[in-house]
């Protein structure tokens, strides 16, 4: 019986409708970068503390009146200084930043989040990947019961309505629950998108396509940082990046639901059509002999996801549980190294544009190392070279800042190769009918990362300033080991059963276990 993929080999695995499909589908994740670590420039305090420049020098840049300010000042509005009960302490580099850009959400006189109350800003940084861990468990459920499309047209378009109310919030309290919605819903239409992809190619073409899909995200990036410099006001910025998304939900018509997803659910006659649409798109003849595609309906049920198939075998066990842990340590490394070098940097415009250039050379070397030498190993090393950059980092001095920079993007782009790798792993580690739920899973202790890495940075950092990156290099350094305990993916076609996915641990090699999988097959079939 064939698989999905032999019949991707007939009617094109990466033509003209493929193509088509991935352009349309990288638009949705360059739009999820702002969402994912836009918070950055939506709520990033340089510091949580109080700092004095002396009154006259504030006055100086800010123009405002030390009369005034010295009468109504008590931890209070911005307009008038973040100050100590002595009146005199005021939080310069905030300050420093409001005076010479326009409003952000931690600095707007509705919302007032400096000194006393500035761990909400942590709090709210943290909200959106609260949402993401919480949304993980129902978005995949739902993608993987209802379909990959309805998931993502519908957490799109909430995602897109959370995005405006956002910019139109009123205060700190809605602000907080609109942020936290838009996390439930909105990585939820970015795996979408990814699992579709990988699904709609041939096997030649799954690794590449993916990869490509996240550098889309890492574009998002860099586009980012010129938008969020171009329109400063933190509102007009949120508008900015949730109102075009709303283009997204023109998917209905020009993307298809996936046909291994359809097969699993055994709507074989939709199957059909959309092989069809491929083939004619791709320019190839419409297949005849689809109906061998098809498990027979009396002998197969129709097969439902469900939580306990991901630990229901040893080696799916082993898979899911090194895979929340390379999940959470990525999400923990990306993010922490993000906030960090904000933290300590001059410019936050420039040093995250630099520090998403350089995840521009990672995907490069993730298509030039996976073809040769798979996946584990280039991964496992990848999260090493992250754990000694953290490492070393400690012992550079502040005035090196040059070197601490480029240090730093040695470790962002190390940690970059292991999160689109990670992706990559998980997607193909999980048969089809639960393998958006086994990727959205997994991913959840990524969120529970981002939820706990501000808090994490920020308060580290009061009590020693390399804290956080020894953290990070013990994180790095022991998810670098637990690489090696998966298997290798390289040359093996995607597991339809739970059967196949437990075979990926037995077999040593990618060739013998297509070999196992095709006798396997015969004895299906001669049954």
């Amino acid at each position: 019986m064939p698989t999905v993929d032999d019949i991707l080999e007939q009617v094109g695995e990466f033509g003209r409708f493929q193509k088509q499909t991935f352009l349309a589908l990288c638009l949705l994740s360059a739009a999820f970068a702002p969402i994912y670590v836009g918070i950055v420039f939506l709520a990033f305090t340089p510091d949580h503390r109080c700092r004095s420049p002396g009154a006259a020098e504030l006055s100086r840049r800010c123009g405002w009146s030390l009369a005034e300010e010295l009468a109504t000042c008590r931890w209070g509005p911005v307009g008038t200084a973040g100050c100590t009960t002595q009146k005199t302490e005021v939080w310069f580099d905030l300050h420093t930043v409001l005076c010479l850009r326009p409003l952000r959400p931690w600095c707007d006189p509705q919302f007032n989040l400096v000194c006393d109350d500035s761990w909400k800003v942590d709090l709210f940084q943290s909200c959106v990947n609260l949402g993401f861990f919480l949304g993980s468990l129902g978005v995949g459920y739902i993608a993987d019961r209802f379909g990959r499309k309805l998931c993502l047209l519908a957490t799109t378009l909430m995602s897109t309505v959370l995005g405006v109310l956002m910019a139109v919030a009123p205060d700190y309290t809605s602000l907080l629950l609109f942020r936290l919605l838009q996390g439930l819903v909105s990585k939820g239409s970015w795996t979408s998108g990814y699992i579709l992809i990988t699904e709609f190619v041939g096997l030649g073409y799954r690794r590449t396509v993916a990869i490509l899909y996240q550098t889309a995200f890492t574009g998002g990036l860099v586009l980012l940082s010129g938008v969020a410099y171009a329109i400063p006001h933190w509102r007009w910025l949120q508008l900015a990046i949730s109102l075009p998304t709303f283009l997204f939900l023109l998917y209905y018509w020009c993307v298809p639901e996936s046909p291994r997803w359809l097969l699993s659910q055994k709507r074989n006659a939709q199957v059909v059509k959309i092989l069809d649409h491929i083939a004619q798109k791709n320019g190839k003849l419409p297949l005849t002999d689809l109906k061998m595609l098809f498990l027979e309906e009396d002998v197969t049920e129709k097969l439902r996801p469900s939580f306990a198939d991901l630990f229901v075998t040893p080696q799916l066990r082993k898979h899911t549980f090194i895979l929340m842990y390379l999940w959470f340590t990525s999400s923990v490394l990306y993010q922490g190294l993000i906030m960090h070098v904000g933290a300590t940097g001059a410019n936050l415009y420039l040093d995250f544009f630099y520090s998403a250039l350089v995840e521009f050379p990672a995907a490069f070397i993730i298509l030039a190392t996976t073809d040769r030498f798979g996946l584990i190993r280039p991964s496992a090393a990848s999260n090493l070279m992250a754990g000694a950059a953290c490492f070393a980092m400690i012992f550079i001095s502040h005035d090196l800042r040059w070197l601490s920079i480029t240090v730093a993007c040695v470790g962002r782009m190390g940690i970059t190769i292991v999160f689109q790798m990670v992706c990559l792993v998980s997607a193909e580690l999980y048969p089809t009918f639960i393998r958006n739920l086994g990727v959205m899973v997994c991913s959840s202790l990524c969120d529970l990362g981002g939820v706990i890495t501000p808090f994490v940075v920020f308060r580290l950092m009061d009590i020693w300033q390399g804290l956080p990156l020894t953290l990070f290099a013990v994180l790095g350094l022991v998810a670098g080991g637990v690489t090696l305990l998966l298997p290798e993916t390289k040359g093996v076609t995607l597991p339809e059963t739970i059967q196949d996915a437990e075979n990926l641990g037995r077999m040593a090699k990618p060739k013998e276990n297509m070999i196992y999988l095709q006798i396997r097959t015969s004895e299906r079939a001669g049954t």
